[in-house]
């Protein structure tokens, strides 16, 4: 009978660890991973800490709503530092760890690093911070999308704002002599001519350069009514437009996605009159929009501290709805993978996102629509000035 006794808690152990082992695949399939590498640290730390507090907080936001049909999203992120090498090694790790089935870049070059490895090895759905043409090519890279306007589409809605303003107006690009800067500026062309714009000159400076005179007295010279900045973030701006404004060059100036942010507004100062942008999202002072509304709710819940989202965070934030989205749909068709992710990222059809775009429709892998913003320099913030405008 002792012999019996000692057996019987034993087997009732054994049976237990089968139990757990048996169950523990079931738990971990409601648990959903996201991982991410973002440039939390380094030269572009600005815009980094706040597009991950953005994507954070859309994915916490989806829990809290009851997670991807009762499953929970984990999110786990790295610091890339804003260094290929750096940020190609915590993607690769993350991958071998934690096996997500989303991934978040933090850069142009991470994704083109990547870019092989995750068609034909992780076949992981990928968003990032880039707005890149070639990132958003469906054709060469399946499995990654840009969540808004690429450059090339933000160029071109400045473009058809201006054919509408100023029918035949002389237009200048002014471009960093980065691959950021000169990823649209063929496409620019393209849209010139089939818009009847002059695209009169081409101008390049350095990333925080200065010296600008000869190219601002070239777009003097060459009569520039709009001037359209592209592959910089602050410098050399100031300096440009302040050289324009003292030489007597009357152009308006313009910027896309990274030049159409309060920090350049702020540095801009008296400045800023007539300044014109894209922004493919809503920013955060315009309270009569829905998602902003709720933006603000839980910020003021979760980050009481916090006072002010910038676009970037709305970039990160805008992101994380589509990834919430697809994951949905792809656990609706049993398909929650790469492959099944992609599918439903290509099924996005006018979705709404409580104002923070326009219903987005996912056309070859982007969102090709934005709206063309004005600074107002006594409040210190854009204002819209015109619709939505598609590029396709």
């Amino acid at each position: 009978m002792k012999r019996k006794r000692d057996v019987l808690p034993l087997m009732l152990g054994v049976l237990a660890l089968s139990l757990a082992l048996f169950v523990s695949p079931a738990l971990s399939a409601q648990e959903i991973k996201v991982g991410a590498v973002m440039p939390v640290t380094g030269r572009f730390a600005f815009a980094g800490v706040h597009i991950n507090e953005g994507l954070e907080d859309a994915l916490m936001m989806a829990n809290a709503e009851g997670g991807i049909h009762g499953k929970k999203i984990k999110y786990i992120m790295e610091d890339g530092t804003y260094k290929v090498d750096v940020a190609v090694a915590a993607f690769k790790r993350i991958m071998a760890r934690d096996k997500p089935i989303i991934m978040y870049g933090e850069s142009t070059a991470l994704g083109k690093a990547m870019a092989p490895e995750i068609k034909d090895r992780y076949k992981v759905l990928y968003g990032s911070t880039s707005f890149s043409s070639e990132l958003a090519d469906a054709r060469k890279n399946p499995y990654m999308f840009v969540s808004g306007p690429t450059y090339s589409d933000q160029l071109g809605i400045l473009l058809q704002y201006v054919a509408k303003a100023k029918p035949g107006a002389n237009v200048a690009f002014f471009h960093s002599d980065t691959e950021f800067g000169k990823d649209p500026i063929p496409y620019g062309r393209q849209v010139c001519k089939k818009l009847g714009l002059n695209l009169v000159a081409t101008e390049v400076a350095k990333v925080g350069g200065v010296d600008v005179a000869s190219q601002v007295l070239d777009m003097k010279r060459k009569k520039a009514d709009y001037v359209i900045f592209q592959g910089f973030v602050l410098s050399p701006v100031p300096a440009v437009i302040k050289q324009a404004r003292d030489y007597g060059l009357k152009a308006k100036f313009m910027g896309t996605h990274w030049g159409t942010h309060k920090m350049l507004l702020d540095k801009l100062g008296s400045l800023a009159r007539d300044y014109l942008g894209v922004m493919p999202y809503a920013f955060y002072w315009q309270d009569e929009i829905p998602m902003i509304r709720k933006i603000k709710a839980w910020n003021k819940k979760h980050h009481p501290n916090v006072k002010y989202r910038p676009a970037s965070y709305m970039q990160g934030f805008l992101t994380g709805l589509i990834f919430v989205e697809c994951l949905k749909r792809a656990d609706e068709a049993g398909e929650l993978n790469g492959d099944g992710l992609v599918k439903a990222l290509r099924s996005i059809k006018n979705l709404d996102v409580g104002g923070l775009m326009a219903p987005i429709t996912v056309v070859n892998n982007k969102i090709p629509m934005g709206r063309v913003y004005k600074a107002n320099v006594s409040k210190k913030i854009f204002e819209p000035i015109s619709g939505w405008i598609r590029t396709e």
